[in-house]
């Protein structure tokens, strides 16, 4: 018996499996999927050119081994960007062409049409002298109407305005310089609050627009801010395979969603509940919803979206293979054993230095952008990180931590549960929280992942850790940690925030050392 492998690149030429007509909106896109290896390089024509892209028309895309997923997003499109968009895929096997029509906003009236030629004779005479006679009626028509209004203000508007009942039509003056208002029930409501739209879905007692198809919901009561979409997931879509764990929130679930992606089918996400029903906490859900929406990173997890039709209410995470970053640490530590038909049997394999530095570098990737986005996260630590495929490594939270990590958190008074090994002198005494203090978080992290996980402080109870931190001392350096990545610690330990080092310069700092480490092995293959 004897075997041989080979590896097969199949090449073919490009395919464009999707292409769809743009949306009415503010920003909206024409998505597309393209299938072709070698990869195609793709190419816009919009009325019989080239499309020149910039920030207001560009190409965002992912890029798989064999196949190119995005959109052509738009910036407020007007008309001029109307009419007909054909995308040409194109590699070294063929091309692939596909064409639809895109329309944004009906084209104005042409103010600079050619006048119509002068007729001649007795007949273009007797028009103008009929137009004539029409402008000064109306004119004068005109002149006592304000005439008229100009009174009525004078003698009765000037009183509405100190607490006459009855609505009241400004016409001109100081009392309102701005865009003209509707008048509903005697309330005076701007145009944007009556954004909502008759498809509102009313959480509580707040109204949370939905567009469908795709399906999002928006919000933005002040009409000079700009408009979050959060994508909505039916609620039929979700299927739940098992129990995660539970939160003050909620549940936290492993399930399969339909419909989620153009490319699959069906896929594994983590669902968030709300079990909650008050107003207050539907409002921090939304709240919630619009801000993960705006965090967009490779190296922090990816939400979904919301399923709000019925209760419980529910978030929509992406799933990540590995769990939580403090279990895969323990799980390939120097003391991991896991059980096999009830025999005890080492682990896959200790983490190296260049995979330790891996970690460190993407959770200090995601904390970069947290810091541009003005983003405070305040409870960093392993527990909170997640581990996928290829040692990938993002930063979230599902809640759940309180509950699963109990042992992490100090419970202050009846609810509130505090981080303290992980806290800043001046978050554990004034609760202030920055970005800062979240550097300060990271040193620990740091110590985290070189102890395999270990909990900082392991050997004292929250009171004596409380009492480590306000005298001014910090955790030890770990037996394998190098005394360049113990320093970036202690940079983050310093008790002054203004005297912490940058977040940017500890990525920096982590990836030169990480590009400067011997390649070791991947794990996890």
């Amino acid at each position: 018996m004897s075997n041989a492998s080979i590896h097969l690149t199949v090449k073919f030429p490009p395919t464009i499996l999707r292409l769809e007509e743009p949306e009415r909106r503010h920003d909206t896109c024409i998505a597309f999927t393209v299938w072709g290896y070698p990869r195609p390089t793709l190419r816009w024509i919009h009325k019989g050119k080239e499309l020149r892209q910039n920030e207001y028309v560009r190409t965002e895309m992912e890029v798989y081994e064999d196949y190119l997923e995005g959109c052509l997003a738009f910036t407020n499109p007007t008309h001029h960007n109307n009419g007909n968009y054909t995308l040409v895929a194109t590699n070294s096997l063929g091309t692939a062409t596909r064409t639809v029509y895109g329309h944004f906003l009906h084209s104005p009236p042409d103010d600079d049409e050619s006048p119509t030629p002068p007729l001649s004779g007795t007949h273009q005479s007797d028009e103008d002298t009929f137009g004539v006679s029409i402008a000064v009626g109306l004119a004068g028509f005109a002149c006592v109407l304000l005439l008229v209004l100009f009174i009525l203000i004078n003698k009765y508007g000037r009183r509405s305005k100190f607490g006459m009942k009855g609505p009241v039509a400004v016409i001109s003056g100081e009392e309102d310089s701005a865009s003209p208002l509707h008048h509903v029930n005697h309330g005076i409501i701007s145009p944007c609050t009556l954004d909502a739209g008759p498809d509102a879905v009313v959480i509580g007692m707040t109204r949370i627009p939905v567009v469908e198809n795709p399906q999002y919901f928006r919000h933005g009561h002040n009409c000079n801010k700009p408009t979050t979409y959060v994508q909505h997931v039916k609620r039929r879509d979700i299927v739940l395979k098992r129990e995660l764990g539970e939160g003050a929130f909620g549940k936290v679930f492993l399930a399969e969603c339909y419909n989620l992606s153009p490319t699959k089918d069906k896929m594994l996400v983590v669902v968030k509940t709300l079990k909650d029903p008050t107003l207050a906490a539907r409002k921090d859900f939304q709240r919630e919803a619009e801000l993960l929406t705006n965090l967009q990173h490779e190296h922090i997890v990816k939400f979904y979206g919301v399923c709000v039709d019925g209760d419980p209410l529910i978030m929509v995470f992406e799933y990540m293979k590995h769990g939580d970053l403090n279990k895969f640490l323990r799980a390939h530590g120097p003391d991991a054993m896991i059980l096999v038909d009830g025999q005890p049997l080492q682990s896959s394999g200790e983490l190296g230095l260049s995979q330790m530095l891996h970690i460190a570098t993407q959770i200090a990737s995601g904390m970069v952008y947290l810091a541009t986005q003005h983003f405070v996260h305040r409870d960093l630590a392993t527990r909170n990180c997640l581990v996928g495929n290829g040692l990938l490594v993002k930063i979230g939270d599902f809640g759940m931590s309180r509950d699963i990590y109990s042992t992490d958190y100090y419970r202050v008074g009846g609810q509130t549960m505090l981080p303290i090994r992980w806290m800043t002198p001046e978050s554990i005494m004034y609760r202030k929280f920055s970005t800062e203090s979240d550097v300060w978080s990271f040193g620990v992290i740091l110590w985290e992942i070189f102890t395999y996980g270990k909990q900082p402080w392991y050997q004292l109870s929250n009171n004596e850790v409380i009492e480590c931190i306000m005298q001014g001392r910090v955790l030890e350096r770990p037996r394998i940690c190098p005394k360049e990545v113990y320093d970036i610690m202690l940079g983050c330990w310093q008790r002054e925030p203004q005297q912490r080092l940058n977040i940017k310069d500890i990525q920096k700092i982590l990836y030169a050392m990480g590009k400067a480490t011997p390649v070791y092995l991947d794990i996890l293959g």
